[in-house]
């Protein structure tokens, strides 16, 4: 499926055109034998093959909408060759980016990788993961914090002792703690300590921790309808980009079929004017439109090679996997609903809209939490601890009758624990409106979220009418494309055989064929848009998971 064997084959056709334009172009065909008994077979046979190419030109579309099988959260299975995509920071080399045989993928398939792949997407995931994150460590505000603590270290310092007047007056000459007039003395002292310890607060009074707990879970409501909406979002791209694949795959079809019905007929007309049955008008006019075919079955490639590519990126595929649309069209059924119970539907649980009311509900409570700053806190402390320290004095002097050397000990070793518990008050009473200023802008950032609410709301009602008006138009083009084609099949062969019968000129075959391929391209876009309505109309009401663990739906599949 998916046109992936097209190379080939058009090589071969567009050689075969050439060859014949060459052969002709000039007006002076290759010596033919006069038209007899035997050529009559050979044009029998090629009208047989002709007329077996518009039969497959008729079949190329479906007649009506196929009905949906299995269970829409069924997972599909996925092609056997490795879908992962490259890691996030990776880039491709050379040798990876040499494209390999398309991989067909239907429809389902391809939804599923696009949910599992997609960058966009796994970035909804991971900021819903962010902010269940944030949720928590707000949650963790309404229990005490405990820490511990130990402290090490080594101290060394010199002292200079001076007493101009002693302790004469105090103690006796005999007393160790006299100190004679201008007694001098000097020490060296090293310690050495050490201190651990709990300590305990615990916010008994916080009015701002409620707001930014409601705040930080109004953000995560606002990410899982924000990632509920990414895959209504993705959906519609991924069904749009691979509907416009199957109408570039099938547009290839047409192009490729035409091209060979062109040939055969500009075959037709170099024997009939060797048989001077034709001008030689005719035949350089048939020349003009095979090679026109060919030119817009080229453009038809290049245009489904595209197509591809688009799809390859929009799946965030390998680089050396290029898909191709497995499955055929297959047309969608008409809306179950009327325009206005589409309208009330797409407002009702709209993950759009809802987002948006949590986002302002986020910011209203961030206001109150930062309001809240310039009320009172009251919190309970408590520590307990243990300390030690040794204290080594040393390089003692005296000098001028001393002075306080009997008092220093050489080595001393000390030990102690102590605790604490009370209660703390803190209140903002001054801050030159840094928090009331704060507190407003919040309340302005949920006052123009409030507007993007208004405007989401009137976009949705006009993405609504415009699919919906969109998709019943497309369904009457559909009818009468699909009875244009027919009259369009029944007039080509009519002038195929009036101009093998010499009762009409070449100019009427070419208009009617013309008529006939136009009228098979807007057969195939009246259906594409038939599809590419019916997913713009998914878009808006089809439910989708908020929480990024649960199960996508892989069917697009309207049920009330």
């Amino acid at each position: 499926m998916g046109g992936s064997g097209t190379g080939r084959p058009l090589a071969r056709w567009i050689l075969l055109g050439l060859a014949l334009s060459l052969g002709s172009g000039s007006g002076t065909a290759q010596p033919l034998p006069a038209a007899g008994a035997g050529d009559g077979g050979r044009l029998e046979r090629r009208w047989n093959e002709l007329d077996r190419q518009i039969r497959a030109l008729e079949q190329l579309l479906p007649a009506e909408a196929a009905p949906p099988k299995g269970d829409a959260l069924a997972s599909p299975l996925l092609p056997p060759q490795d879908m992962a995509p490259l890691p996030p920071l990776a880039l491709p080399e050379a040798a990876s980016l040499r494209e390999g045989q398309p991989q067909a993928l239907s429809l389902e398939q391809t939804l599923a990788i696009g949910f599992a792949n997609s960058p966009s997407l796994q970035a909804r995931r991971e900021e819903v993961a962010a902010a269940l994150a944030e949720l928590q460590s707000q949650m963790g505000t309404y229990w005490p914090r405990l820490s511990a603590y130990a402290a090490g270290g080594t101290d060394q310092a010199s002292s200079s002792f001076f007493s101009p007047t002693g302790t004469g007056t105090l103690f006796a000459p005999s007393n160790p703690f006299f100190i004679p007039p201008g007694g001098r003395g000097s020490l060296n002292t090293n310690v050495n300590g050490v201190a651990t310890g709990l300590q305990l607060r615990y916010e008994l009074l916080d009015f701002a921790r409620t707001p930014r707990v409601r705040a930080a879970l109004a953000s995560l409501r606002s990410g899982r309808l924000a990632y509920a909406d990414a895959l209504r979002r993705l959906q519609l791209m991924l069904s749009e980009t691979y509907y416009l694949l199957q109408r570039a795959d099938q547009l290839v079809r047409i192009r490729e079929a035409v091209v060979r019905n062109d040939l055969l007929i500009l075959q037709d007309s170099l024997d009939l004017k060797q048989a001077g049955l034709v001008p030689r008008l005719d035949v350089l006019r048939r020349q003009a439109i095979e090679s026109d075919g060919q030119e817009q079955l080229i453009a038809a490639l290049a245009d489904q090679a595209i197509a591809r590519r688009r799809l390859a990126a929009l799946l965030n595929l390998p680089p050396q996997v290029t898909p191709a649309a497995g499955d055929p069209i297959r047309l969608q059924p008409r809306w179950p609903l009327d325009l206005e119970t589409s309208l009330v539907a797409s407002y009702r649980d709209n993950p759009e809209l809802e987002a948006l009311l949590a986002t302002r509900d986020a910011l209203l409570q961030q206001k109150d939490a930062v309001a809240a700053g310039l009320l009172p806190k009251l919190s309970l402390f408590a520590s307990a601890g243990t300390s030690a320290s040794n204290a080594n004095n040393w390089n003692v002097r005296v000098a001028d009758g001393g002075c306080c050397g009997a008092t220093v000990a050489t080595s001393l070793n000390t030990y102690g624990s102590d605790w604490s518990v009370g209660l703390a008050v803190s209140w903002l009473l001054f801050d030159a409106g840094t928090t009331r200023g704060q507190a407003r802008a919040l309340a302005r950032r949920g006052a123009a979220v409030a507007q993007q609410y208004a405007a989401q709301r009137n976009d949705i009602r006009l993405r609504i009418e415009q699919a919906f008006f969109g998709h019943e138009a497309s369904l009457a083009r559909l009818v009468a494309a699909r009875r244009g084609v027919k009259a369009s099949l029944e007039a080509f062969r009519d002038a195929r055989l009036r101009y093998q019968a010499g009762l009409s000129s070449e100019l009427d075959l070419s208009n009617t064929q013309e008529r006939l391929i136009s009228s098979l391209v807007q057969r195939l876009e009246a259906t594409v848009n038939v599809n590419v309505t019916y997913a713009q109309l998914l878009r808006e009401l089809l439910p989708m998971p908020t929480d990024p663990e649960a199960p996508v739906p892989s069917r697009l599949q309207w049920a009330p």
